[in-house]
């Protein structure tokens, strides 16, 4: 057993975040078409606990490249939540598997996302003008949760395995 290189953990890290933050610039002209839910679900799959600092320092460069707003507060538990789920089901090397997970999560997010909605809400007129609020903002994006489940579900459905061969080749690191 080899133990592992602090310099090339940071590297790593430093190299996923890289490729979620440019294949989110290259998709997004696309409507919630995305690869940043397939990367952090192959690179939880793969490099194990350093998506642990992944995906925060890609959260923090979000806030820092388009500003902190409400959906970068929805970014700091949607993407963890996803990383979080992916590691507690990671015994599972099924493309099929992982292209339905990824497709419901992309149905989800936008569930995930109006969680802020309720407390706002919630401070302004109660429970039920939190439920209120929060439903119809999720409503309101259900046909782009539907394009975000489908472009997830593809996506991985076509990557996982390809992306998965590569990754399993870089040596000493795959914590599979």
């Amino acid at each position: 057993m080899s133990r592992r290189s602090p310099a090339r953990d940071v590297a790593t890290v430093g190299l996923m975040v890289a490729v979620i933050e440019v294949c989110k610039l290259f998709m997004q002209g696309l409507p919630n078409i995305e690869m940043t839910s397939f990367l952090i679900i192959l690179f939880t799959l793969h490099f194990g606990p350093l998506v642990i600092y992944a995906v925060p320092v890609f959260i923090l460069i979000e806030g820092m490249i388009y500003g902190v707003n409400l959906w970068w507060i929805m970014y700091l538990y949607a993407w963890p939540l996803l990383a979080l789920t992916t590691h507690l089901l990671r015994r599972n090397d099924s493309a099929f598997f992982w292209a339905v997970f990824s497709g419901c999560f992309g149905l989800l997010f936008g569930l995930l996302c109006a969680i802020p909605y309720f407390f706002i809400g919630l401070a302004g007129g109660g429970v039920s003008q939190g439920l209120t609020q929060m439903f119809a903002w999720w409503v309101a994006g259900i046909p782009y949760d539907l394009l975000h489940g489908a472009g997830n579900f593809a996506l991985m459905l076509a990557l996982y395995r390809p992306i998965s061969s590569l990754l399993r080749r870089i040596p000493q690191i795959t914590a599979r």
